[in-house]
């Protein structure tokens, strides 16, 4: 199907980079583990896992869309059990965002790690339903939610980072993660 294969190199750049990127959170992870703090694992499951998650969706929907399928139909049924599925894992990092001691969410952790996500599962859900009717408008849709997960990931990783590099390790009080 011609409107699947002109999206190969789109995919093929935004796959790349998500892979990339794993690897370097894991990299990051290694090197701040050195300063374990009381309740580092629960705020890690709030604010580092999702980064990760959100690269890995990267990753997935780059292969799945870098396949040779035929017509969008399966593609669009991966798209809606990923949206969904997202939807619930979304609304799972809102309660242990707000069940974590470490650190207070600001505005942006909510905007960043509860509101992005969860218009972002919910765009690719609607890709699916609408993949059948409006195939080219879906694929739209749906290489703009990967973008999104993209960059929320970088910028979620990006903020942890800072927040362990300025406030965690500078010893200055937790109530930040950054200067912002």
């Amino acid at each position: 199907m011609s409107e699947l294969t002109e999206w190969n190199s789109f995919y093929v750049i935004v796959g790349s980079s998500a892979g990339a990127l794993i690897g370097l959170q894991f990299v990051v992870l290694t090197l701040i583990a050195e300063r374990p703090h009381a309740r580092m694992e629960e705020a890690g499951a709030a604010f580092a896992t999702p980064s990760v998650v959100h690269f890995a969706v990267v990753l997935l929907l780059s292969a799945l869309m870098s396949a040779p399928w035929h017509a969008v139909g399966i593609v669009a049924l991966f798209w809606g059990l990923g949206g969904l599925g997202g939807v619930i894992y979304a609304l799972i990092v809102t309660r242990r965002l707000k069940t974590q001691k470490l650190y207070k969410p600001v505005f942006e952790d909510w905007l960043f790690h509860v509101v992005m996500p969860i218009a972002a599962y919910a765009m690719l859900a609607v890709s699916a339903f609408m993949a059948r009717a409006y195939e080219r408008p879906a694929l739209f849709l749906t290489g703009f939610t990967t973008l999104v997960f993209l960059f929320v990931g970088i910028h979620n990783a990006w903020d942890a980072i800072t927040w362990h590099v300025f406030v965690n390790r500078s010893g200055k009080p937790q109530d930040s993660k950054s200067g912002d």
